[in-house]
């Protein structure tokens, strides 16, 4: 399989569409390619067993589409782990690093990437790193702007999205920090928090609808 059809699959499961169906101007806007380049895609994935296409509708990965996506994502997410655990990287920097590597990264190469971190179960972004041959399925989980004031909360994952991990370094809101919502502003506006050593922080609320939280009882 070419990496640009794999590239097409992952994005299709980063977008849900392992439970969901996915139509091509999501498409088109995650990959920044044409509607045209999008619809050929989609026909030979469609010939290829990857996915089904339901007109008007969207694509939705099949079993053998969500094997293979899942496959690019353990790649992905190994790696990612590798380079932050292991040469420095930060959290922010990762993704482009590793979108190289996982096209280049065979099965036993993998397997020895895998033993060699201790057989993580989790990304720097805190995404589920699927096992060898098995589908992924993400946890779920509400994000920030489900929950109301006064509620204390875990960052357990962030989308996997270079602009929004830029945005979380700059406002130092991490993976796993404990935080209490004290405010939400009216009209989608900023949601203030306040982490465990009373440091206030604003977050927008386009950024808190991608940040995904467990409350703490």
């Amino acid at each position: 399989m070419t990496p640009n059809k794999e590239d097409y699959l992952k994005l299709i499961f980063e977008l849900g569409g392992d439970k969901n169906k996915i139509n091509n101007k999501q498409i088109v806007s995650g990959l920044q390619v044409s509607a045209a380049s999008v619809s050929e895609m989609i026909s030979k994935l469609e010939k290829g067993g990857f996915v089904k296409h339901s007109p008007y509708q969207g694509v939705q990965l099949t079993k053998a589409g969500l094997q293979q996506a899942s496959s690019l994502v353990r790649k992905h997410r190994l790696w990612e782990v590798f380079l932050v655990e292991h040469l420095g990287y930060s959290w922010n920097t990762v993704h482009e690093e590793a979108e190289v590597l996982e096209h280049v990264t065979s099965e036993e190469l993998t397997s020895r990437l895998e033993t060699y971190l201790n057989t993580p179960e989790f990304c720097p972004h805190g995404g589920v790193i699927p096992r060898k041959n098995q589908p992924i399925f993400e946890r779920t989980l509400q994000t920030l702007a489900d929950y109301p004031e006064n509620t204390k909360v875990r960052i357990e994952r962030v989308l996997d999205e270079k602009e929004l991990l830029d945005y979380l370094v700059s406002i130092e809101l991490n993976i796993h920090d404990i935080v209490t919502i004290e405010h939400i502003s009216v009209y989608e506006g900023p949601i203030t928090l306040k982490k465990s050593d009373q440091k206030s922080l604003h977050v927008s609320f386009k950024a808190a609808n991608n940040i995904f939280v467990t409350p703490i009882v």
